[in-house]
C-alpha cells in the first residue's frame, strides 16, 4: 500500500498543496488551522448535533442517592410471612 507524501514535508507552497488534494478527487479548504481536506460524504459535527447528544443522553443525579427501601420496594416487608 502507497502512502502519499506529506505536502508541508516537500516544502510546497498552499497553492501546490491545494492542487494536489484536488488532483486526488477531495476539496480542500483553508481553515485558520491550515488547510483541511474535505471528505466526500463527511460532514463537520455541528453545534446542533453536540446538544442533541447531550440532550439524548440519560440524567445523572447531582447528589449521591439513598436507597429505595421503604413502601413498595423494601425487601424486608416482603419477607413477612404473616399479615397479622
Amino acid at each position: 500500500m502507497s502512502r502519499l507524501p506529506d505536502p508541508a514535508s516537500k516544502g510546497l507552497s498552499d497553492a501546490d498543496a491545494d492542487v494536489g488534494a484536488e488532483a486526488r478527487g477531495f476539496a480542500v479548504e483553508a481553515t485558520e488551522a491550515g488547510l483541511q481536506t474535505l471528505v466526500p460524504g463527511v460532514v463537520p459535527v455541528t453545534l446542533g448535533d453536540r446538544l442533541a447528544l447531550l440532550a439524548a443522553a440519560p440524567l445523572v443525579p447531582t447528589k449521591r442517592q439513598r436507597p429505595a427501601d421503604h413502601g413498595l420496594f423494601d425487601r424486608n416487608a416482603r419477607n413477612q410471612l404473616e399479615m397479622f
